[in-house]
């Protein structure tokens, strides 16, 4: 078979690829034939900054020598080794390398292939905990999660999800979820001050968990930030508060850091923020630096040892995924943490962080910029109708997408959240390269509201 035309590229797309959470009747073609660093060049030979980091995955930039090399080393030995019985000794030391990194009581991994499967694995990990272990609880079996969380696309991770423009067609699929309402410190609730935003959204986890902490098996929470639902910033405190009323009411707490792990917050967990260990801790995207797919599902020796018995007691964890704990990905992720040391990649974020900062105090001064929110090198940038009412564009009017296609022009790739724009480059981004991205993001606002 030749070697297919631009063309024909361009039109096998558009008829054939089905894109994740693209409308593929009006899906125009962005083929992206290479990379280097933080730039990203499609078959026309354009070049673009890679704004969102391939979707929050990419740490290190694109062809970092030290990850390629480690991959190229394993592909020397093996491959691919279930996990199912078996073992390999690059899997194994990555595994040790995640437990002496990670929150205190964290001492096993489960390996998985994605966000999704990372929750899926918590969520019923948490369940199958108290049917078995000494004293059984098998009455816990209910969830708690924020109003507009995220944590994937498989059932599981959808019914503890609460975005109703992703999840609402799969109602039928789901099992009940208990809701809290999201700390959002834009869209605050009636009569709630800054200052008493925190006590309220607290005492309202508070109320749910005294009532209902007899069933409840667990609450899942993205740390500090809420990324799909608009990189929604907690109040600083929320996420320690939290963990001390899970504490106080005998709830795991899950805590998915699939998107604000590995460095994005300027920790390379965000729970260390605020001195947080969770019960099951969830890994992905940035695990391999955004190379190869790979997910993590840490948890403490409690849960593991409430799997612990002979064969005949069937206590097993039965769930598993072909790849999961694939040697090349294994690889990946420990080169990737390799870079993290040689480079001191967090070391070198407050700059950037600050940069990324000083871009938004001008663009939040922009009319129809509502508001503006960072969390390390996550930021998101919401327009509105009229900033003085907070009333919001109608979704329909493709507010987000307006700007970040006026961004392309200027040789910047952004992905935003319906009337969000965010910005979410790779930890390897150059001060340089984030002010090109701030200006491309403040010249489509400006062209587009």
């Amino acid at each position: 078979m030749s070697e297919p035309t631009a063309e024909q590229l361009n039109r096998w797309d558009r008829q054939i690829v089905w894109h994740a959470f693209t409308q593929m009747a009006e899906y125009e073609p962005l083929i992206i034939d290479r990379a280097d660093g933080c730039t990203l060049v499609d078959i026309e030979g354009n070049e673009y900054i890679d704004g969102v980091s391939s979707l929050w995955c990419n740490v290190h930039g694109h062809r970092h020598p030290r990850i390629d090399a480690a991959i190229r080393r394993q592909l020397d030995r093996v491959a691919h080794v279930t996990l199912l019985g078996t073992s390999n000794p690059t899997t194994i030391k990555l595994a040790r390398r995640l437990i002496d990194l990670a929150p205190e009581g964290l001492k096993h991994v489960f390996f998985s292939d994605d966000g999704a499967t990372a929750v899926e694995v918590a969520v019923k990990m948490a369940l199958q905990y108290w049917q078995q272990r000494k004293d059984p609880r098998p009455e816990k079996t209910v969830y708690v999660a924020l109003d507009q969380a995220y944590h994937g696309d498989t059932l599981g991770a959808v019914s503890v999800g609460g975005v109703d423009l992703f999840h609402n067609m799969f109602r039928p699929l789901l099992f009940n979820t208990i809701r809290v309402t999201s700390p959002d410190t834009y869209r605050t609730p009636p009569g709630v001050s800054p200052r008493n935003l925190l006590a309220y959204h607290l005492d309202q986890v508070e109320q749910v968990l005294k009532e209902h902490h007899r069933r409840i098996a667990a609450l899942v929470i993205e740390p500090l930030v809420q990324g799909a639902a608009g990189m929604i910033v907690h109040p600083p405190g929320y996420l320690q508060g939290v963990r001390k009323l899970t504490r106080q009411y005998d709830v795991l707490l899950i805590a998915d850091e699939v998107a604000v792990g590995m460095g994005r917050t300027g920790r390379l967990f965000a729970c260390r923020h605020e001195d947080v260990s969770p019960d099951l801790l969830c890994l992905a995207k940035g695990l391999t630096g955004g190379y190869m797919p790979m997910a993590a599902t840490l948890a403490t020796g409690e849960i593991w040892q409430a799997f612990l018995g002979d064969y005949a007691e069937a206590k097993t964890f039965f769930h598993g995924h072909t790849y999961g704990g694939n040697p090349l990905a294994a690889a990946a992720a420990l080169a990737t943490l390799d870079v993290f040391e040689q480079e001191q990649t967090l070391a070198r974020m407050p700059e950037k962080i600050e940069r990324l900062g000083q871009h938004l105090q001008r663009i939040c001064k922009l009319p129809h910029v509502g508001h503006v929110r960072q969390c390390g090198l996550i930021a998101g940038i919401e327009l509105v109708r009229d900033a003085a009412t907070k009333e919001p564009y109608p979704w329909a009017e493709k507010r987000g997408i307006r700007v970040c296609d006026h961004a392309r022009t200027e040789g910047v790739l952004l992905r935003p959240l319906g009337n969000v724009i965010v910005i979410m480059p790779p930890l390897a981004i150059t001060l340089e390269q984030l002010d090109r991205i701030a200006a491309a993001v403040e010249h489509g606002i400006c062209a587009t509201t």
